[in-house]
């Protein structure tokens, strides 16, 4: 039996990894004009991090996650999200103390959930994600929805939607918890076995159920919107407010409740409206989550934050036929003609390389036909031919594969008149 990969998991080869580049190189540059900083933290972590920080009733604490013990007998978690991770790290680290407040943060890293394999939801994903800790301005909120959307927009995303919802301060979650038990309590027996237990457990996740989405109780189930209070109901306008006011279209769903435990106050989506994007539109969620870095025994500091999964981002640039400014192109393709020649190429290879040119040679000891093929190939923007007559002479020869035109260089002048003519220098001169 071949060798392959895990279920659930890919390859990102050569080709396909530099369109991942300029994706994540793209969201950095937002991430820069809005002054956040990266943040790496590890792999994995104690399973107490996840079971406490994203909630025990959610389906990621108790069915998605790949737990072990390890040799000495402690339970770790292959990180599923990133946010507990995250304010793990700055409780830990006392980033609270830092002067400069909110702390801003964004990371790019891999996540581990145990779920059905299908397209853009893999068990190995890779996710973008940011949080802010330590404000609790609606303004926060706005600007986090805002650099989401800026980042989809500056890859020429243009088919997007924004949902957002309030789910209230703990007092309104009281009281609508108490309006949805009320709500589904008679309908306990028709719903499935993970909602009969989140009824008890966590009401607001029944809305969350994509099994018992189309069950006539959803569409009556009474609103969050309806339980807010006065200081909720404000937090949620001037949050909308501020969306208005920069220009960002939204829509407001009773609905979207999130899946995890943490989630208060603002919640929202970014979904792809793309022809033939699929069922599962969604391309990024996340929300405010005060009170977590408290549960992760932290001062108490609000947060906000959400996650943006990569694979279904470039998924969406392929709905949108957007294609990626990916240069394949080499800048020089080194042939060497004799032993003398090969000798000498390694020297110029280190030089060039070392000057910022970008060059290769062939290592399978080819003819000179089917290392020309090899430049080709590689698409090379010039060939740079060495043998014993030019060693002898001390000269290069330098052959354009655009326009076929050729000149011989002085090895000692190699470096300054390369650097020229990449750009845009006549060969010749």
């Amino acid at each position: 039996m071949a060798i392959k990969a895990p279920r659930g998991t890919v390859d990102i080869l050569p080709g396909d990894a530099e369109k991942w580049q300029f994706v994540e190189s793209k969201i950095k540059e937002v991430c820069d004009r809005y002054h956040f900083n990266e943040i790496r933290t590890p792999l994995f972590e104690h399973t107490e991090v996840f079971q406490r920080g994203v909630g025990d009733t959610t389906d990621i604490v108790q069915k998605e996650m790949y737990t072990f013990e390890d040799r000495g007998g402690r339970s770790l978690t292959l990180r599923p999200e990133g946010t507990a991770s995250v304010v793990r790290a700055f409780v830990q680290n006392k980033l609270f103390g830092n002067p400069n407040q909110p702390v801003k943060l964004y990371y790019f890293a891999q996540m581990f959930r145990y779920e059905r394999p299908q397209k853009g939801r893999m068990r190995q994903l890779n996710q973008f994600g940011v949080e802010v800790l330590g404000s609790d301005d609606p303004a926060v909120d706005a600007e986090v929805i805002d650099l989401a959307m800026s980042c989809y927009q500056s890859l020429g995303l243009k088919s997007l939607k924004l949902v957002i919802n309030s789910l209230g301060d703990k007092e309104s979650r009281e009281n609508h918890r108490r309006a949805l038990v009320e709500h589904f309590t008679p309908h306990k027996e028709e719903l499935c076995g993970d909602c009969q237990s989140r009824l008890e457990k966590n009401p607001l996740r029944v809305l969350d159920c994509k099994k018992d989405r189309d069950h006539p109780a959803m569409a009556t189930a009474p609103s969050i919107l309806d339980y807010l209070n006065r200081e909720s109901e404000d937090y949620f306008n001037q949050v909308k407010s501020y969306l208005t006011a920069m220009g960002i279209e939204y829509e407001v769903d009773k609905n979207l409740v999130r899946g995890l435990d943490y989630y208060n106050h603002t919640a929202f989506e970014i979904m792809s409206e793309a022809e033939g994007f699929g069922a599962i539109t969604t391309l990024a969620g996340g929300g405010r989550y005060n009170g977590l870095v408290e549960e992760l025994d932290g001062p108490s500091t609000p947060g906000i934050g959400f996650g943006m999964g990569l694979e279904r981002l470039l998924m969406a640039l392929e709905a949108e036929n957007i294609e990626m400014p990916i240069d394949h192109q080499l800048d020089c393709f080194l042939v060497a003609v004799g032993a003398e020649a090969e000798k000498e190429s390694v020297r110029i290879l280190h030089e060039l390389r070392n000057s910022g040119i970008q060059i290769d040679k062939d290592y399978q000891k080819r003819k000179m036909k089917a290392q020309f093929k090899a430049a080709d190939r590689n698409a090379a923007k010039f060939v740079l031919v060495l043998g014993e007559d030019e060693l002898q002479k001390g000269v290069i020869n330098v052959k354009s594969m655009e326009t076929g035109e050729q000149a011989e260089l002085p090895l000692t002048e190699l470096t300054g008149r390369l650097q020229k003519i990449l750009k845009g220098g006549n060969i010749s001169e």
